[in-house]
């Protein structure tokens, strides 16, 4: 360690050399950095098997009142795949720029915000505090292939519900500009695939009622619902991308050799639709395209989450209000925002457990999941001052009292 180095920041990179990333995490390497870790600031520590080789971990600093509501300070552990040829060092060499940018996969998403949960705690500790409510630090699997094996497992756990979740925090995303963003809700993600049947034949002839035919109808209307979406969007600016649904063409399958015309296509759609969209009636209308398109074209889901939950931002969440009171204190802007994409949270919300998205980044260009992934140090020692405020502020609210989610 540098002597000039923040001994946070040593911590943090250190976990950043682990490599948990997706297809095969090293959840191991990390629970044990993290139960030395949480020996070391002096937290108690539990590892749950969530599924093979996937590990919950949570570190507890139990409050003067346990029997309260806790407080959860969430974050996954693993990341996503890397392409090491487009980075400008080892992506998980966690190392420093002389300006002090770190670069590392799992630097914004979101190995940051997890370290700097238990370094505010660490800095509480140290300084004598006592805190109301019990708070549990968990770092979970899987979140980044959907969390299946993860956070959906955990909520159905005994464990779990021994925690006594009263509000959790998860991540939210980078700022480029002076806000911060906090995530009061999230899109649903459906992952659907369109099946095309025609009539097969010969390479050298004009088919009639092909698989093709039925697949480039499919393209067209469901490019068509696209444009529309972003032109809504663009439009007014007072929406964010959480607030219309996307549909992007991830994958397009078919086909034996090229001179024969084949019998079936597949095109597949990952679609998100924020929380105000009836997806009943949505459904409908994705069976509507496929009618239009013409016989033989059916419609499967590989993924179809349902997530409708919105936490309440106002003055009647007790939990809400001591978070923005925390900011206010930092002057720090806030602006709220649908979450664009999926967290861990949905399984919270759909528990009952309000869950907002924050990560403490700001001044920072959003690098989730893109090539030379990095934060810069005072940014992450600043999300740790920010912890330091605002973890206190959930912990001590005392009302009673039940959000409705």
């Amino acid at each position: 360690m540098s002597e000039k180095e923040d001994p946070a920041v040593s911590v943090f990179r250190e976990y950043l050399r682990i490599p948990t990333v997706h297809p095969d995490p090293d959840y191991s390497k990390a629970i044990d950095f993290l139960s030395r870790l949480a020996d070391d600031v002096g937290l108690e520590f539990k590892a749950i098997e969530t599924a093979p080789k996937n590990i919950f971990a949570v570190m507890s600093w139990v409050g003067t009142n346990p029997s309260l509501p806790s407080l959860g300070l969430y974050s996954h552990i693993d990341v996503v795949p890397v392409f090491p040829e487009h980075w400008k060092v080892p992506p998980f060499s966690a190392e420093k720029m002389e300006n002090g940018d770190i670069y590392a996969r799992g630097s914004q998403d979101m190995k940051c915000v997890g370290i700097q949960y238990v370094e505010a705690i660490r800095r509480l500790k140290k300084e004598g505090k006592r805190l109301l409510r019990t708070i549990h630090v968990m770092f979970g699997p899987d979140e980044e292939t959907g969390g299946v094996h993860g956070m959906k497992v955990f909520m159905d756990l005994p464990e779990s519900k021994r925690l006594n979740l009263g509000f959790c925090l998860d991540e939210g995303i980078a700022s480029p500009g002076p806000e911060f963003k906090v995530f009061y809700a999230e899109r649903s993600c459906w992952w659907v695939k369109f099946r095309c049947a025609g009539n097969p034949g010969h390479g050298s002839s004009f088919i009639q009622d092909s698989a093709a035919e039925k697949l480039t109808r499919i393209l067209n209307i469901a490019m068509d619902f696209r444009n529309k979406q972003e032109q809504r969007l663009t439009s007014n600016p007072s929406l964010t991308i959480g607030d219309v649904t996307t549909l992007n063409l991830t994958i397009i399958t078919g086909g034996v050799q090229y001179n024969v015309v084949p019998a079936e296509l597949f095109a597949c759609f990952d679609i998100r639709t924020p929380p105000h969209v009836d997806l009943t009636e949505f459904e409908k209308e994705l069976w509507r395209w496929c009618r239009e398109a013409g016989d033989g074209v059916t419609l499967e889901f590989d993924q179809k989450s349902d997530s409708p939950h919105k936490v309440p931002i106002d003055s009647s969440n007790p939990w809400w209000t001591a978070f923005m009171s925390a900011c206010k204190s930092l002057s720090a802007e806030i602006k709220t925002e649908i979450f664009p994409g999926g967290t861990d949270s949905r399984f919270l919300r759909k528990s009952g457990i309000p869950s907002i998205g924050f990560s403490p980044i700001n001044h920072t260009p959003v690098l989730l999941h893109d090539h030379n992934e990095f934060l810069n140090e005072k940014i992450f020692l600043r999300g740790i001052d920010i912890y330091y405020e605002i973890i206190p502020a959930l912990a001590n609210v005392s009302d009673s009292f039940q959000v409705t989610m």
